[in-house]
């Protein structure tokens, strides 16, 4: 396995919720001299120093000042959170001497993969302690519960499609300890005290490891790679990355992508632009610098995109057939679900020529609906030129998903080089890649 690929699945089994995904980040940014700023209280930055801050404990955008000058942003943006199943509130449910929890789904996923696997529960809670509200992270790390399947011999139209109901299909089988009860064995995992619970974040997550398969090793399968390849591909993009002379580099993991975005930590929020706010006034620079340095800017939204399926090439458009192992996913849409266009992709392909990285093109068939991401939303708050792109994958949405054993490290060679670049807007619709 090549070391991009166990990085990358270190990186996933280590973030069982997207709270265990900032963490995460947030390490590694620290043990590369990044220093952490609070949305709470005032910036002092220099020039040729790295920062990051974060949101909700969900969401991070980490940055590297340029050594002379702000004269615009190279930001890759992905998102943290992927498609499960949250805990309700009062969770346990008995059913005869069985005890099952109690939950409501998180995004849109496929929810047939769920079904006979060994899950667990993370997110965070938070604990009163010496008169503080705390965030703590919390991991039950073991095979806590499962989704069993109801047997054939019962449902014996079960091949011909079940419709599942997720209120009732979709409970897990946690014991059968009558008396058991979650948040106990949350405290317990957490080293806190039961009755100092006083909120709580969690969410349903495949124990299942990472693999490489394939007659080749072509593949990789895991949970959560849509959309943790992309993030992880931009973070370690970033720490690779030497500081631009006159570019802010930044890498943005935002939350709830999967359920709209429209959160104070989403890429429906303010959080991009306040932070590009903060950094025009730390280096006193007037309103009409800001808007300059955004008017030079270029935002690289990165989320996995669908590979040709090998039993259903149908559902693939007929002429821009996407595979994983070929390189970079460009999306397009023409309702502008996608942000590019012809400017943003002659751009960016630039720079996968730069980079020395391969890139294809994803369009829906004109008769299938796709869906969205994080680019036209947050370019609703930060109007700049940008792509959305992707790595090409299987079975997005599902608790396990396939992509291309090559593609991870194509990525993180594209982000090194596109925060390691310049784009200046030279005249109306004029540009230049440096």
């Amino acid at each position: 396995m090549s070391n991009t690929n166990q990085g990358l699945f270190n990186f996933i089994e280590n973030s069982p919720s997207q709270f265990h995904v900032i963490a995460n980040e947030k390490k590694a940014l620290l043990d590369a001299g990044f220093e952490e700023l609070l949305e709470g209280k005032k910036w002092n930055l220099e020039l040729g120093k790295n920062y990051f801050v974060t949101r909700n404990g969900s969401s991070i955008l980490a940055f590297k000042m340029p050594t002379k000058e702000v004269g615009s942003y190279m930001i890759m943006a992905s998102h943290s959170d992927s498609p499960t199943f949250r805990i309700k509130e009062n969770p346990e449910m008995k059913e005869g001497k069985y005890v099952k929890l109690n939950t409501e789904k998180y995004g849109g996923m496929l929810m047939a993969p769920w079904f006979d696997r060994p899950l667990s529960i993370a997110g965070r809670i938070m604990v009163k302690e010496n008169g503080c509200i705390t965030n703590k992270l919390v991991n039950l790390d073991k095979n806590l519960c499962m989704l069993p399947s109801l047997a054939i011999h019962m449902n014996r139209e079960a091949n011909d499609g079940i419709k599942y109901n997720p209120q009732k299909d979709l409970l897990p089988l946690l014991t059968m300890n009558e008396d058991c009860k979650l948040m106990k064995l949350v405290a317990d995992a957490a080293g806190v005290k039961e009755e100092d619970i006083i909120g709580d974040d969690l969410f349903l997550y495949n124990r299942d490891k990472g693999v490489v398969w394939g007659a080749e090793d072509e593949f990789i399968s895991i949970g959560r790679l849509d959309d943790l390849q992309c993030s992880y591909s931009s973070m370690m993009g970033i720490l690779a990355a030497k500081n631009s002379e006159s570019a802010v580099q930044v890498h943005v993991t935002f939350d709830n992508e999967e359920v709209g975005s429209g959160t104070k930590q989403g890429a429906d929020s303010t959080f991009l632009y306040d932070a590009m706010v903060r950094i025009n006034e730390a280096m006193g620079g007037s309103n009409s610098d800001l808007l300059t340095a955004i008017a030079n800017s270029f935002m690289v939204s990165a989320d996995n995109a669908h590979a040709l399926h090998p039993n259903n090439p149908e559902k693939s458009d007929p002429t821009n057939k996407v595979f994983m192992n070929e390189g970079i996913v460009v999306k397009f849409n023409a309702n502008q679900k996608y942000m590019t266009d012809g400017v943003s992709f002659g751009i960016f392909t630039e720079l996968c020529k730069k980079a020395q990285v391969p890139y294809q093109v994803f369009v829906n068939r004109s008769d299938v609906a796709g869906g969205s991401t994080l680019g036209n939303i947050s370019n609703a708050h930060v109007s700049i030129n940008g792509v959305d792109i992707g790595l090409a994958q299987l079975a997005m949405h599902s608790p396990y998903e396939t992509a291309g054993a090559k593609d991870t490290e194509y990525l993180v060679k594209l982000a090194t080089k596109f925060f390691e670049s310049v784009i200046e807007y030279q005249a109306a619709e004029s540009y230049t890649v440096k």
